[in-house]
């Protein structure tokens, strides 16, 4: 039984793994598209700091708001996608470890 708790461990680490590298790539994909987006919608570039002075109380928030519901939706889109994907790639192994 020690060797099915180790094969998990190592299922789980491998789950972990792929998760971080997949939500690296595209928080740094959905962080340039929304720039882009909102650089084509505003005419403006993204505020760089928005805790400057130099950029309106409005278009920081508005930013914020942007950016923040755009990474997180991304990110449960990715990661469940991710994990579908590799639940179905572990099936197949579970069922061999168990036999």
């Amino acid at each position: 039984m020690g060797g099915r708790s180790d094969e998990v461990e190592k299922q789980d680490m491998a789950w972990r793994l792929i998760g971080a590298v997949v939500g690296l790539g595209v928080g740094f994909v959905a962080r340039k598209s929304i720039e882009f987006g909102w650089q084509k919608v505003t005419g403006k570039q993204p505020p760089a700091d928005p805790n400057s002075l130099e950029t309106s109380l409005a278009e920081a928030i508005g930013f914020a708001v942007v950016m923040g519901v755009g990474m997180e939706v991304t990110r449960i889109i990715a990661t469940r996608s991710a994990h579908k994907r590799y639940q179905a790639w572990k099936e197949p192994k579970a069922e061999r470890i168990i036999s």
